[in-house]
């Protein structure tokens, strides 16, 4: 009786030990976010917004965007429950409010936060249009091309690429663990937001793809900003493919249809792009927008 009643405690204790090693990474239901880790530290948060990645350094914790300030709190929180480490170094993949506006949760905490030198633009810009510069925490860090260091023995590079989903979207490369979050370069099986106003340009966005084409290997793990599908925020070079093959098509399809006489209001009527099947969503106005205006600056 003794020996079972010792076996039956001892695995009571590893579980609960398990289910507390876990918490932090939503082992608890009631968890609006979501959170797993990919490997070597590196994880991602999902709950509103832009996907957001993270990862642990002997110097403290480094943030890839931040999404609203509820979400940035719940992820603050979260990390605090893991792992009690100052945050290092807040990074914005680009300037959108889903992917930004949570920097504010961040203020008195963070030692730097850091964007490429059009997004901080952009941010700026936005907040004084909207008037509310003061519900905002601006990068402090900017960079041109690309910025590198090595923080807590962790090795982070960004690029920049040239304009895409806008024009101040960075490519995060945390390089131990060979994993790249992309940020809204690459909607996945979702019809994209394509922000003309802040610089967004699809040729140019389809060289970009090229571009991360060939700096990455196929090893490489891809974190996407927003995907149809809330699983499958994280991906291989065989989906950044399919987008750009998804934006090629896009350009071809307007451009066909313009030749051929149609109107602005009679291209955006269309419900689809030919010989593109798995794209949904409900954007596909402002992809076709888009193409639309881009076809006629052209002219």
């Amino acid at each position: 009786m003794q020996r079972r009643h010792f076996l039956q405690q001892t695995t009571l204790s590893l579980s609960a030990l398990a289910l507390s090693s876990n918490a932090w990474a939503n082992s608890l239901f009631d968890n609006p976010y979501k959170m797993r880790e990919l490997r070597k530290g590196v994880g991602v948060f999902t709950e509103k917004g832009g996907t957001i990645a993270y990862v642990p350094t002997k110097k403290g914790w480094v943030v890839v965007d931040s999404q609203f300030p509820e979400q940035s709190s719940h992820l603050i929180e979260a990390l605090k429950q893991r792992e009690e480490k100052p945050i290092k170094l807040l990074i914005n993949t680009h300037h959108h409010g889903d992917h930004s506006s949570g920097n504010i949760s961040f203020k008195g905490i963070v030692e730097h936060v850091l964007a490429h030198e059009n997004s901080l633009k952009n941010q700026q810009t936005t907040a004084q249009k909207q008037n509310n510069a003061e519900k905002q925490l601006f990068p402090d860090v900017t960079y041109t091309s690309t910025w590198k260091d090595k923080i807590g023995g962790e090795h982070i590079r960004l690029y920049y690429f040239g304009a895409g989903h806008t024009n101040g979207d960075s490519v995060i490369h945390f390089e131990d663990a060979n994993i790249a979050h992309l940020g809204d370069l690459v909607f996945n099986r979702r019809y994209p937001f394509v922000d003309k106003a802040n610089g967004a340009n699809i040729n140019s966005w389809v060289k970009v793809l090229d571009a991360i084409d060939t700096t990455f290997d196929n090893d490489t793990q891809f974190i996407f900003g927003h995907a149809f599908d809330p699983d499958k925020i994280v991906g291989t070079k065989e989906d950044i493919k399919a987008f750009k093959d998804y934006l090629e098509k896009l350009l071809l399809f307007v451009e066909a249809e313009v030749k051929a006489g149609k109107t602005k209001e009679e291209i955006l009527k269309a419900t689809a792009i030919p010989n593109v099947s798995e794209w949904k969503g409900d954007g596909i106005v402002r992809s076709l927008t888009a193409a639309y205006e881009e076809i006629a600056e052209k002219k």
